[in-house]
Protein backbone atom coordinates (compact mmCIF):
# COMPACT_ATOMS: atom_id res chain seq x y z
CA UNK A 1 0.00 0.00 0.00
CA UNK A 2 1.22 3.60 -0.79
CA UNK A 3 2.53 5.81 2.18
CA UNK A 4 0.27 9.15 2.52
CA UNK A 5 1.69 12.04 1.40
CA UNK A 6 -1.22 14.39 1.72
CA UNK A 7 -3.64 14.24 5.29
CA UNK A 8 -6.98 16.80 4.13
CA UNK A 9 -9.15 18.16 6.67
CA UNK A 10 -13.02 19.11 5.67
CA UNK A 11 -15.38 21.83 7.00
CA UNK A 12 -16.89 25.47 5.97
CA UNK A 13 -14.53 28.64 6.39
CA UNK A 14 -14.79 31.05 8.80
CA UNK A 15 -15.80 31.69 12.68
CA UNK A 16 -19.97 31.05 12.30
CA UNK A 17 -19.15 27.15 11.35
CA UNK A 18 -16.74 26.11 14.03
CA UNK A 19 -17.64 23.73 16.68
CA UNK A 20 -20.67 22.44 13.68
CA UNK A 21 -20.40 18.85 12.90
CA UNK A 22 -19.69 19.67 9.11
CA UNK A 23 -16.12 20.79 10.43
CA UNK A 24 -15.09 17.68 12.71
CA UNK A 25 -12.25 17.10 9.67
CA UNK A 26 -10.94 20.45 9.70
CA UNK A 27 -10.50 20.43 13.82
CA UNK A 28 -8.72 16.67 13.33
CA UNK A 29 -6.18 18.09 11.01
CA UNK A 30 -5.74 21.67 12.66
CA UNK A 31 -5.27 19.43 16.09
CA UNK A 32 -3.18 17.02 14.78
CA UNK A 33 -0.77 20.17 13.01
CA UNK A 34 -0.31 21.29 16.98
CA UNK A 35 0.18 18.35 18.26
CA UNK A 36 2.84 17.61 15.72
CA UNK A 37 4.06 21.08 15.49
CA UNK A 38 3.72 21.79 12.09
CA UNK A 39 2.55 25.24 11.09
CA UNK A 40 -0.06 25.53 8.62
CA UNK A 41 0.32 28.80 6.46
CA UNK A 42 -2.45 30.63 3.89
CA UNK A 43 -1.57 29.25 0.38
CA UNK A 44 -3.76 31.28 -2.06
CA UNK A 45 -3.01 29.48 -4.96
CA UNK A 46 -4.31 26.41 -3.41
CA UNK A 47 -7.25 27.93 -1.71
CA UNK A 48 -5.90 26.30 1.42
CA UNK A 49 -4.06 26.50 5.14
CA UNK A 50 -1.02 24.27 4.07
CA UNK A 51 1.38 22.63 6.26
CA UNK A 52 4.72 20.46 5.78
CA UNK A 53 6.25 18.00 8.30
CA UNK A 54 7.38 14.25 9.23
CA UNK A 55 5.56 12.43 10.80
CA UNK A 56 6.80 9.23 12.35
CA UNK A 57 9.29 9.14 9.44
CA UNK A 58 6.83 9.59 6.56
CA UNK A 59 7.25 13.39 4.85
CA UNK A 60 3.41 14.26 4.51
CA UNK A 61 1.46 17.71 4.09
CA UNK A 62 -1.57 18.54 5.93
CA UNK A 63 -4.51 20.38 3.99
CA UNK A 64 -7.74 22.23 5.20
CA UNK A 65 -9.55 23.80 2.62
CA UNK A 66 -10.76 27.33 2.79
CA UNK A 67 -13.24 27.18 0.33
CA UNK A 68 -16.74 25.93 1.67
CA UNK A 69 -17.39 22.09 1.49
CA UNK A 70 -19.30 21.73 -1.81
CA UNK A 71 -15.77 23.19 -3.58
CA UNK A 72 -13.12 21.27 -1.36
CA UNK A 73 -12.16 19.33 -4.75
CA UNK A 74 -10.87 23.26 -5.28
CA UNK A 75 -8.20 22.78 -3.03
CA UNK A 76 -7.45 19.16 -3.25
CA UNK A 77 -7.45 18.94 -6.71
CA UNK A 78 -5.04 21.62 -7.12
CA UNK A 79 -2.88 20.26 -4.17
CA UNK A 80 -2.69 17.09 -5.71
CA UNK A 81 -1.91 18.21 -9.17
CA UNK A 82 1.21 20.37 -8.45
CA UNK A 83 2.72 18.09 -5.65
CA UNK A 84 1.62 15.23 -8.39
CA UNK A 85 -0.19 13.08 -5.48
CA UNK A 86 -2.14 9.97 -6.57
CA UNK A 87 -5.53 9.07 -5.04
CA UNK A 88 -4.21 6.50 -3.19
CA UNK A 89 -1.54 8.95 -1.09
CA UNK A 90 -4.41 10.86 0.51
CA UNK A 91 -6.77 10.74 3.24
CA UNK A 92 -9.58 13.03 3.44
CA UNK A 93 -11.19 13.39 7.00
CA UNK A 94 -14.83 14.24 7.02
CA UNK A 95 -17.59 14.00 9.16
CA UNK A 96 -20.10 10.82 8.53
CA UNK A 97 -23.91 11.16 9.74
CA UNK A 98 -24.05 7.16 9.59
CA UNK A 99 -22.41 7.00 12.63
CA UNK A 100 -23.26 7.83 16.01
CA UNK A 101 -20.81 10.81 17.95
CA UNK A 102 -17.78 8.90 18.99
CA UNK A 103 -17.32 6.21 16.30
CA UNK A 104 -14.57 6.89 13.90
CA UNK A 105 -13.89 4.49 10.96
CA UNK A 106 -11.42 4.34 8.09
CA UNK A 107 -11.96 2.61 4.75
CA UNK A 108 -10.13 3.06 1.21
CA UNK A 109 -12.08 4.09 -2.08
CA UNK A 110 -15.64 3.74 -2.23
CA UNK A 111 -18.74 6.61 -2.90
CA UNK A 112 -19.45 9.84 -1.75
CA UNK A 113 -22.35 8.57 -0.57
CA UNK A 114 -24.40 12.23 -0.60
CA UNK A 115 -21.23 14.11 0.90
CA UNK A 116 -20.82 17.31 -1.00
CA UNK A 117 -17.14 17.66 -0.43
CA UNK A 118 -16.28 13.94 -1.07
CA UNK A 119 -18.20 14.73 -4.41
CA UNK A 120 -16.16 17.40 -5.41
CA UNK A 121 -12.94 15.99 -4.46
CA UNK A 122 -13.48 12.55 -6.25
CA UNK A 123 -14.55 14.83 -9.61
CA UNK A 124 -11.22 16.95 -8.82
CA UNK A 125 -9.30 14.11 -8.80
CA UNK A 126 -9.96 12.73 -12.32
CA UNK A 127 -13.37 10.41 -10.96
CA UNK A 128 -10.78 8.60 -8.89
CA UNK A 129 -11.84 7.90 -5.57
CA UNK A 130 -9.13 5.54 -4.63
CA UNK A 131 -8.23 8.05 -1.97
CA UNK A 132 -8.19 6.70 2.06
CA UNK A 133 -11.30 8.41 4.54
CA UNK A 134 -11.38 8.44 8.05
CA UNK A 135 -14.93 9.10 8.92
CA UNK A 136 -16.08 10.62 12.19
CA UNK A 137 -19.24 10.01 13.78
CA UNK A 138 -21.38 13.10 13.92
CA UNK A 139 -25.04 11.05 14.04
CA UNK A 140 -28.17 11.98 12.38
CA UNK A 141 -30.70 14.62 12.67
CA UNK A 142 -33.72 12.24 12.39
CA UNK A 143 -35.04 13.82 9.20
CA UNK A 144 -33.09 14.56 5.99
CA UNK A 145 -35.26 17.76 5.71
CA UNK A 146 -33.09 19.23 9.06
CA UNK A 147 -29.51 17.96 7.23
CA UNK A 148 -28.11 20.74 6.06
CA UNK A 149 -29.12 22.92 9.45
CA UNK A 150 -27.97 20.09 11.81
CA UNK A 151 -24.61 19.91 9.67
CA UNK A 152 -23.64 23.41 9.24
CA UNK A 153 -26.11 25.86 11.49
CA UNK A 154 -25.64 24.74 15.36
CA UNK A 155 -22.83 23.52 16.85
CA UNK A 156 -22.41 19.84 18.23
CA UNK A 157 -23.77 19.31 21.84
CA UNK A 158 -21.57 19.36 24.48
CA UNK A 159 -21.91 15.48 25.09
CA UNK A 160 -21.90 14.74 21.34
CA UNK A 161 -18.30 17.17 21.33
CA UNK A 162 -17.07 14.98 24.04
CA UNK A 163 -17.77 11.81 22.76
CA UNK A 164 -16.10 13.06 19.18
CA UNK A 165 -13.03 14.77 20.62
CA UNK A 166 -12.41 11.92 22.58
CA UNK A 167 -12.67 9.32 19.51
CA UNK A 168 -10.69 12.18 17.33
CA UNK A 169 -7.48 11.48 20.06
CA UNK A 170 -6.05 8.75 18.11
CA UNK A 171 -2.89 7.09 19.17
CA UNK A 172 0.67 7.59 17.95
CA UNK A 173 0.49 4.01 17.05
CA UNK A 174 -2.63 4.41 14.50
CA UNK A 175 -1.12 7.81 13.05
CA UNK A 176 1.76 6.23 12.17
CA UNK A 177 -0.04 2.94 10.55
CA UNK A 178 -2.26 5.57 8.83
CA UNK A 179 0.33 7.73 7.62
CA UNK A 180 2.22 4.59 6.22
CA UNK A 181 -0.68 3.09 3.98
CA UNK A 182 -0.82 0.41 6.35
CA UNK A 183 -4.83 0.34 6.51
CA UNK A 184 -6.22 -2.38 7.02
CA UNK A 185 -3.52 -2.91 10.40
CA UNK A 186 -4.50 0.27 11.49
CA UNK A 187 -8.43 -0.65 11.07
CA UNK A 188 -7.62 -3.56 13.25
CA UNK A 189 -6.20 -1.06 16.28
CA UNK A 190 -9.82 1.01 15.86
CA UNK A 191 -11.69 -2.23 16.40
CA UNK A 192 -10.20 -3.43 18.88
CA UNK A 193 -9.88 -0.02 20.61
CA UNK A 194 -14.00 0.36 20.25
CA UNK A 195 -14.46 2.29 17.58
CA UNK A 196 -15.18 -0.50 14.82
CA UNK A 197 -13.83 -1.11 11.05
CA UNK A 198 -15.20 -1.17 7.92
Amino acid sequence: MAALRLIVGLGNPGPRYDDTPHNVGAQFVAELAARLRIPLTDEPRFKGRLGRGSIFGHDVRLLIPNTFMNLSGESVGAVATFYKFVPAEILVVHDEMAFEPGVIRLKRGGGHNGHNGLRDIIESLGNDAGFVRLRIGVGHPGDKDRVSGYLTGARMRPEAREKVNAAMALSDQLIELICAGEIAKAMNVLHTAGNGDD
